[in-house]
């Protein structure tokens, strides 16, 4: 029998973006509770903490978004911050306790306005509809090369054989997804920094990206 094509892209399309976008929904709560992040309860912050929510909160406004993300710390010696979320309006921004230790005022400040940066472009929904697009491609390209290879394996092999190339070509093409994936989280993420410069100023962007050399750390 042939291949319905049309289905076929639709199965792919379906289980490809949603598996992304619910991996999205899931993200502060994965974030939480894979990373340990404490989320900081600004009511009753203090120190430290409270001038963290009150730069986040400060840079939020600016940006413009429409609710105060939460903040977090998280407990690891990387220098490291993200932002994940699945709205403008729900959103999380965290901070190791490594990147708290080797960083000033001014430099935490062009980090936070970096992932502040992140959630105002919108960039965790971009990047999982490029996710979930190339999820489907991969999948629908896989079952579709391999129905082909198959039809020249004798009859009693063509499931196993269609199983096998299907396998191995999702491993071959989710590794080529994978650059196109990177391509564009490169693009988001050199804009995110032009947008941190504009939330935090240029000189503490710099400061920031000086920092993250000095440690040899990456923020996401």
């Amino acid at each position: 029998s042939g291949l319905d094509y049309t289905a076929l892209m639709m199965f792919c399309l379906v289980w490809g973006m949603g598996g992304a976008f619910i991996s999205l929904g899931l993200s502060r709560v994965m974030a939480k509770w894979m990373m340990g992040v404490k989320v900081i309860e600004p009511a009753s912050a203090s120190g430290e903490a409270a001038r963290l929510v009150q730069v986040v909160h400060r840079l939020s406004q600016a940006a413009g978004l429409p609710a105060m993300p939460e903040v977090g710390v998280y407990d690891s010696p990387e220098v490291n911050a993200f932002a994940t979320g699945p709205t403008k309006a729900r959103a999380l921004v965290a901070v190791s306790t490594g990147l708290l230790r080797r960083m000033d005022d001014a430099a935490l400040e062009g980090v936070l306005g970096h992932e502040i940066a992140h959630v105002a472009n919108g960039d965790m929904v971009t990047m999982t509809l490029i996710q979930g697009i190339v999820n489907a491609f991969v999948m629908f390209l896989a079952r579709v090369i391999a129905f082909a290879v198959s039809q020249n394996a004798r009859e009693e092999n063509r499931r196993s054989t269609q199983f096998m190339v299907t396998f191995a070509l999702e491993i071959v093409l989710s590794a080529l997804g994978m650059i196109v994936v990177a391509y564009f989280s490169r693009r988001r993420e050199f804009r995110a920094d032009a947008g941190g410069a504009r939330l935090a100023g240029r000189q503490r962007m710099v400061a920031a990206l000086k920092s993250l050399q000095k440690t040899f750390g990456l923020v996401d």
